[in-house]
């Protein structure tokens, strides 16, 4: 039992640093993971009697032995570094000597506009009217299952994304054939938000210190989610009650039932119809810095890589067995 004088346990103290910075909880989650990992392979010695050597050998052993992929190593070093410079205030040098697991270059799923039909027709519900989104804005999954009320503009026709990669806000098309079902699916969440606010379980969820600068927005309609879980949870921060967001694993669950009912050889998840946003977007004429905005990438680069994908084979090259 943890008495008034008695420090708190390391990672009491990493989660506590973590919701100073006002890290999202998935974060929270993924960094004490690792850093679990990381003292459990180093026979549960405490980081502030480790450092550079250990941590390389931590990280070389993920990338030769767990063979895991370069986004998955780096997130492992973002951990221990959070963990040694946020946490012990030990500032490690620059880890030059880590082998790091390869970034493959592999060009994005694309889905014809067909197989996105294929696929849409065969979904229902919230999830079929979140996988249409998905495909008619373009946006990633995690913005969508966060989209609140008062971020859909139905005059203008746009969607306000807040907060998304990179903790950018963008601007996205609501687009036209979805406004009856997105007028359905907020009459249904208003109905349950009033019986939540008569059971006084309607706090929910804000980003950062927003529920300290504004106490009464976690019960205001505008704050509320779009698309709201059936049940309710329990908050592992604020340990309160509450609907929260549909679970990400729910749409993508659907989204694979559909997409294997219609026996579509590629490899179909949510994110593919973003990628097939993007590419029929520009297959469409529309110039790549708009698509850019759209998908809300910091370097036009990034979306440079589905002009790959439109110039890869296809109608555009003859092969030289059709010229005989």
């Amino acid at each position: 039992m943890q008495t008034q004088n008695t420090p708190p346990k390391l990672l009491d103290q990493v989660r506590e640093r973590i919701r100073v910075k006002h890290y999202s909880i998935r974060t929270e989650k993924q960094y004490v993971q690792w850093i679990k990992r990381f003292i459990l392979f180093h026979g549960k010695r405490h980081p502030q009697e480790m450092g550079v050597s250990e941590v390389e050998a931590f990280l070389t052993h993920l990338a030769v032995e767990g063979k895991v992929s370069a986004s998955t190593q780096n997130q492992a070093l973002s951990s221990l570094l959070f963990l040694y410079k946020e946490v012990l205030l030990i500032d490690l040098p620059w880890l030059n000597n880590v082998v790091r697991a390869k970034q493959p270059q592999r060009l994005p799923n694309v889905l014809t506009r067909t197989e996105v039909r294929a696929v849409l027709v065969r979904m229902s519900g919230i999830h079929g009217l979140m996988a249409n989104l998905l495909y008619g804005t373009g946006m990633r999954l995690i913005e969508c299952v966060r989209l609140r009320v008062k971020d859909v503009d139905f005059e203008r026709g746009e969607i306000l994304i807040r907060d998304g990669k990179g903790a950018k806000d963008r601007v996205t098309v609501l687009p036209d054939s979805l406004l009856d079902a997105m007028h359905a699916q907020l009459a249904l969440h208003r109905q349950w938000y009033e019986q939540d606010l008569a059971l006084g379980k309607i706090n929910v969820w804000l980003p950062d210190a927003l529920a300290v600068k504004y106490p009464n927005a976690s019960r205001e309609w505008g704050w509320q989610y779009v698309f709201a879980a059936k049940i309710y949870s329990v908050d592992p921060r604020g340990k309160t009650e509450h609907r929260h967001h549909v679970e990400e694993k729910q749409v993508q669950r659907y989204v694979k039932k559909a997409a294997l009912a219609t026996n579509i050889a590629k490899s179909i998840s949510p994110h593919t119809l973003r990628h097939s946003f993007a590419t029929h977007m520009l297959q469409a004429g529309y110039d790549i810095r708009m698509v850019q905005e759209l998908l809300g990438h910091s370097d036009v680069a990034t979306t440079m890589i589905y002009t790959h994908v439109l110039n890869k084979g296809g109608k555009d090259v003859i092969s030289p067995l059709d010229q005989f």
